[in-house]
């Protein structure tokens, strides 16, 4: 159930202000906050009243003489209801306020959403502001080659929410990328809408949603505000194999079926074969730019979060559709059946944080498209990695509210896990990488991010890098 704090704001305040007022019988119960703004304004009416009363009556002076009994209590009775009067005035004021710029909020994720990108879900009504950015330097170590140094302000995001109502509410996601707007080219820097949806509160167990959404795949493509995962670069294979971050336009449903149980399940434009690669099929993804809707995808995931488990969080996710988008590919029009899978396993105990997650995909009519393409193109993807970090800062100072936590990651992937008959592997994108890392944040809001990458593959070599950063969420 969701508490609404300005309902009962609202609340306490009609029950005092029909309470004050009764005497004056004058006034129906407000229903609005214009109905308790007239409400004040017949108090200070009576006032004035009874001040012009008491300047009248027998007994009071211009000299500064004794009042007469009656006058005193009159007195009294006014200067304790212009105080009451002042204090709801300040009050509803307060309130009006508050509709419209929300007050600070604790740092909560809700719905699988991001802590900031779940900040319009706690405010009463109106509008909500939050949002994260991150910078980084990253050094390469070893193995070079043509790669080069290079520092970026990643990421400058704005979640901007609107609360219609209980039962309706729009959320969204603004993101400007490496510090400019591009100048006609995406590696530079771009402006996107990440997403931007209404939400329909219908039932605990079944509520809706439309617009632009993030696919619910793993962890990082729900959850990607840089305090609350590590490293300076989010998980390989949350990238390549689940294409972070993944957003489509569609409609679908969520909800919890029990406290434990929850849901959600999407139907969206499909993906493009058209920029599917050997790396992957990251480049397959629309993001609601006039997308091409001749194939749907179909999405759906569920958590389960034992009660008898604490910190502990169970879940997976599938993507069906075809992505062939009636495109011609050698002169043929292949549906490309696109399938990804993923499983995870969370677990947060006191200091703990764990995690773990393995994806696999196919492609079907891989071999047409990579005759198309003149690549390889994997018919099967896979890819895992379990990380694993501690806060060491309560074992040295048992009252700090600052993190401190050293981690490490493993990762094992391969887009090209198997070739389209008639085409070669890719040994080359048959990688892993070893990852260690060092978080520190002074408040949960701000992080400062140090990591180490040792990348290996099958054949041929992949640079390492040192890593340093900053992030920050609001």
């Amino acid at each position: 159930m969701r508490i609404n704090k300005n309902k009962i704001v609202k609340g306490g305040l009609l029950t005092t202000l029909v309470a004050l007022s009764a005497s004056a019988g004058a006034l129906e119960k407000p229903q609005t906050m214009e109905d308790m703004w007239k409400i004040i304004q017949a108090q200070q009416k009576q006032i004035d009243e009874m001040k012009a009363g008491m300047g009248a009556a027998p007994g009071k002076t211009a000299t500064g003489n004794a009042q007469s009994p009656e006058n005193k209590v009159a007195d009294s009775n006014v200067q304790n209801l212009e105080r009451k009067t002042d204090i709801l005035s300040q009050e509803v004021e307060k309130l009006r306020t508050n509709l419209a710029i929300p007050e600070e909020k604790a740092l909560k994720s809700a719905y699988g959403l991001g802590p900031a990108a779940s900040k319009v879900y706690q405010v009463g009504k109106g509008l909500s502001i939050g949002g994260y950015g991150e910078a980084n330097y990253q050094n390469i170590v070893s193995d070079k080659g043509d790669a080069k140094d290079n520092a970026d302000f990643e990421r400058l995001v704005m979640y901007i929410g609107y609360k219609f109502s209980d039962r309706i509410l729009f959320n969204s996601e603004i993101e400007y990328e490496h510090g400019t707007t591009g100048e006609g080219s995406e590696e530079k820097g771009e402006v996107s809408v990440e997403f931007a949806a209404l939400d329909f509160f219908i039932d605990p167990r079944v509520n809706a949603r439309a617009g632009m959404m993030l696919l619910p795949m793993g962890f990082i493509n729900l959850i990607h505000e840089p305090p609350f995962y590590f490293g300076n670069n989010r998980p390989v294979v949350e990238r390549l194999i689940i294409p972070t971050t993944w957003r489509e336009i569609g409609v679908g449903l969520f909800g919890a079926i029990t406290p434990e149980l929850t849901y959600t399940a999407y139907v969206m434009n499909g993906l493009n074969a058209e920029g599917f690669e050997s790396n992957g099929i990251r480049d397959g993804r629309q993001g609601g730019s006039q997308a091409l809707a001749e194939n749907f995808g179909y999405v759906a995931r569920m958590d389960y979060t034992p009660e008898a488990l604490p910190g502990v969080t169970v879940g997976g996710s599938a993507y069906l559709g075809n992505s062939g988008q009636d495109l011609e590919y050698d002169g043929k029009k292949p549906n490309v059946f696109t399938q990804l899978y993923e499983a995870h396993v969370q677990w947060k105990y006191r200091g703990l944080e764990f995690r773990t997650l393995g994806s696999w995909g196919h492609i079907n009519d891989a071999g047409t498209l990579s005759l198309a393409k003149g690549e390889t193109i994997g018919s099967q993807n896979y890819g895992w990695y379990t990380e694993v970090g501690y806060d060491i800062l309560p074992l040295l100072f048992k009252e700090t509210q600052q993190y401190l936590a050293p981690w490490f990651r493993y990762e094992k992937y391969n887009t090209v896990a198997s070739a389209p008959e008639g085409f070669a592997g890719v040994p080359q994108l048959n990688q892993q990488a070893f990852e260690v890392g060092l978080q520190y944040k002074p408040i949960p809001q701000v992080v400062i991010k140090a990591d180490y990458r040792n990348f290996s593959a099958a054949e041929g070599s992949v640079p390492d890098d040192f890593n340093l950063g900053i992030g920050f969420v609001y």
